[in-house]
């Protein structure tokens, strides 16, 4: 054992060399702050200090810290633990992590103060940023093990889904007991992407939250970025607020269409009511008079007007979605040839030429035949409106069918009365027409939505006095999947007809 005089050298050792040979700077200050004594290492960094007070040579300031650490603990006696930002060589601020403690027996505070300083190296204040971003970021982030056990999650995690760490994800997250089939996390683990997905999960409050989630990974076996993934970091951002405002757009959107319907449908009624009181007045005249001709003409009045409301309901529920497609396999010129067949006869009467160009050949698709008919029904008689709206002699409309790069084209052509740019961005808007009372606006309309349950586009091309031009493009590989399995037989034989046969 050590002798007594052996252990007062040491002591005495200590005493005398340890202020100078300790790696920490070490500060003894009085009450006026005011620097008594300083070791080698603060005097190598700060240079020189006597009678300096220590705001002055460590802060660059002329008065008091705000919040004096130093001040304090003169106060109450209590030693201190704090980090300060400390001014180096007159313009370099450095982090240090500063003790403060009484040079006199523990709470009895004393004349002079130990300060004690290190500097933070840069993994420390990297780790410190890195915890501080980690809990203070706007998004939920947790880090998951090989089994998506939560190892360490974020404040916005914790106080959103409560308790997370040494939980499943899927039991944080979802408040399920098993894992969720398309996990983006256990993506990650299989195959070491990284994975995105939108995903909708339970709050601690019982609450839904839509939040996009990206799984990337961590880190793997052995530092490689081919080795296995150990650990993956979840990022989800919330949605939530996002979704109800898309619900609540979609829900006014879905109102004001109502609401314009309401109106439309109105108005349109309206005009066909007074043609009707009008043709009862002519039929009820020429029946008092005894004129059957007029009598005639005023039943032609009803049926017209007849004709226009049944239009009218039919457009107004097809548009309504009122009508499911019905898709068959059909062969694509037999709905043009069945509306060549009904507009012939009426286009001759008006003075209208009305022609077809049916292609030959045409493989059979599937399609929904009564919904084409609808469109291509629309395309004609506007068509025919068109040129009975134009002062030209040659008035003409062809219905045409091909195939181009695996799509199915219709197109309906006139040289009627065209239409300029302003009306053509109106055209496949609601209630809009130029018909005046003779029409719904909801025409073209249907016939796009119909176009679109078939995976196609419709696109049209006009000048004002030269003619329009609609032209239906449908993809084969978009086509709507056959609802009636049994139906390939209704679509009979090929068509037989040379090509480019005009009717």
């Amino acid at each position: 054992m050590r002798s007594a005089a052996e252990k007062s050298e040491v002591r005495r050792l200590l005493s005398d060399r340890l202020f100078d040979l300790a790696p920490v700077m070490m500060v003894a200050l009085d009450a006026e702050f005011r620097i008594v004594e300083a070791n080698a290492a603060f005097a190598r960094l700060f240079g020189e200090w006597e009678g300096k007070r220590c705001y002055e040579l460590m802060k660059g300031r002329q008065t008091q810290c705000e919040q004096c650490q130093v001040s304090l603990t003169f106060a109450d006696g209590k030693a201190r633990l704090c980090d300060e930002l400390l001014t180096v060589a007159r313009d370099t601020i450095s982090q240090f992590i500063v003790r403060v403690a009484p040079l006199a027996e523990p709470g009895t505070g004393g004349p002079f103060l130990l300060w004690m300083a290190s500097k933070v190296n840069e993994a420390s204040i990297l780790q410190r940023e890195n915890d501080i971003l980690f809990e203070g970021v706007p998004c939920y982030v947790t880090v998951l093990d090989r089994d998506l056990e939560v190892i360490r999650a974020n404040r916005r995690m914790r106080d959103t889904f409560g308790k997370a760490p040494g939980k499943k994800c899927w039991e944080v997250y979802k408040r399920r007991d098993r894992p969720c089939r398309k996990c983006p996390a256990l993506l990650v683990f299989e195959d070491g992407q990284e994975h995105t997905a939108e995903q909708v999960g339970v709050t601690a409050n019982g609450e839904a939250a839509h939040y996009i989630v990206t799984a990337s990974p961590l880190s793997r076996e052995g530092g490689s970025p081919s080795g296995k993934v150990n650990f993956v970091i979840e990022i989800a951002t919330d949605v939530t607020h996002l979704r109800t405002l898309e619900r609540d757009k979609i829900e006014a959107e879905r109102l004001a269409a109502v609401g314009q319907t309401v109106a439309g449908l109105a108005h349109g009624i309206k005009n066909i009511l007074m043609g009707v009181e009008g043709g009862i007045y002519v039929m009820e005249s020429g029946m008092r008079k005894s004129q059957m001709d007029r009598v005639d003409r005023g039943v032609q009045m009803l049926k017209r007007n007849v004709e226009k409301i049944s239009s009218l309901v039919k457009n107004l529920l097809s548009f309504s979605k009122g009508r499911e497609p019905h898709v068959t396999v059909v062969n694509p010129n037999a709905p043009a040839r069945e509306v060549l067949d009904l507009y012939s006869a009426m286009a001759h009467q008006a003075g209208v030429a009305l022609e077809g160009v049916l292609q030959d050949g045409l493989a059979p698709a599937a399609m929904d035949a009564e919904g084409i008919h609808a469109c291509l029904t629309n395309l004609v008689s506007n068509a025919v409106d068109a040129c009975l709206a134009s002062e030209k002699k040659d008035r003409k409309v062809v219905l045409t069918t091909s195939e181009a790069d695996g799509a199915l084209v219709y197109e309906v052509a006139d040289n009627g009365c065209g239409m300029d740019y302003e009306v053509k961005k109106k055209i496949f808007t609601t209630f809009f027409t130029t018909k005046g009372a003779g029409g719904t606006g909801l025409g073209l309309l249907t016939s796009r939505k119909i176009v679109q349950e078939h995976g196609g586009t419709i696109l049209v091309e006009s000048d004002p006095d030269k003619g329009t031009k609609f032209r239906i493009v449908l993809p084969r590989d978009r086509l709507p999947a056959v609802t009636n399995v049994g139906a390939a037989a209704a679509a009979g034989p090929k068509e037989g007809a040379p090509r480019g046969e005009t009717r």
